[in-house]
């Protein structure tokens, strides 16, 4: 109880720093909505993880993949930009029966779950990179492979810069996508999943690769890429994985914010 109890309050805590304009009713409703769609989605990591290929297919449908053709056709390699939403097991899958990708993941602690994590995040994917292997990933991209890469939480303070998200002025954001499409010669094209009202499915979109990126600066290109993580998250925020602490970081001196 007390661990629901405190990814309630930070769910409520990161609403209210990304959305002060809404009240206190609204936002309490959008917690609801939030934690329904978060029970759904730890029933739909089983669903991507052993589920036949043509039910998955069923179930869903892709629209963008020429976004993905197109840059294949130069042989750049492809950093494919997602945020957590609670639906991400199922991107994975949904893809990887059309272009195959490779991922990157936190290995789990318990070697029985990491080994079934490690099956499922590879039924119809190439395989898996350890978040911390940056040379690997590195080595992916000049390769010309499709890399999944979730820029959107805190990654603490030695990996990051403090740049704007949402109404949070200085929110810890990752160095690692700017040093991933400049020594990767990468191009970066973003992504989303959602759930479908009136259990009609899932809808994934790939959208157009992102012109002039990286910018001139590891920072120019967190804050910009955070406002692509914005317009993500605003596809469907209730199905975002707001149990995170997106906001632990501070800068030296501030106070926390939780």
């Amino acid at each position: 109880m007390y661990f629901l109890r405190r990814r309630v309050n930070i769910t409520s805590r990161n609403l209210e720093l990304c959305f002060p304009e809404i009240s206190l009713f609204e936002r309490q409703k959008m917690v609801k909505k939030n934690f329904e769609a978060l029970g759904i989605g730890l029933l739909e990591s089983g669903m991507a993880w052993f589920w036949p290929d043509w039910r998955v297919k069923h179930w869903s449908r892709l629209i963008g993949l020429e976004c993905v053709e197109k840059v294949q056709k130069s042989r750049q390699g492809i950093l494919l930009i997602g945020v957590h939403f609670l639906t991400l097991e199922f991107a994975a899958r949904i893809l990887g029966l059309h272009k195959q990708a490779i991922g990157v993941y936190r290995p789990h602690n318990n070697k029985v779950i990491n080994w079934i994590q490690i099956y499922g995040r590879t039924r119809s994917n190439k395989g898996l990179i350890d978040r911390n292997h940056i040379k690997t990933m590195i080595l992916c991209l000049k390769k010309g492979e499709i890399l999944w890469y979730l820029p959107d939480h805190d990654y603490g303070p030695r990996s990051s810069v403090f740049v704007p998200f949402f109404a949070v002025e200085q929110a810890a954001t990752t160095r690692g996508t700017h040093l991933l499409i400049s020594k990767g010669s990468a191009n970066c094209v973003p992504y989303h999943l959602v759930r479908l009202p009136d259990a009609k499915g899932y809808r994934m979109t790939i959208s157009p690769a992102l012109n002039n990126f990286p910018l001139q600066d590891e920072t120019e290109t967190a804050a910009s890429m955070n406002k692509v993580i914005e317009n993500i998250i605003q596809k469907a925020p209730e199905q975002y994985m707001w149990q995170h602490r997106r906001f632990k970081t501070r800068p030296k001196g501030e106070e926390s914010l939780y």
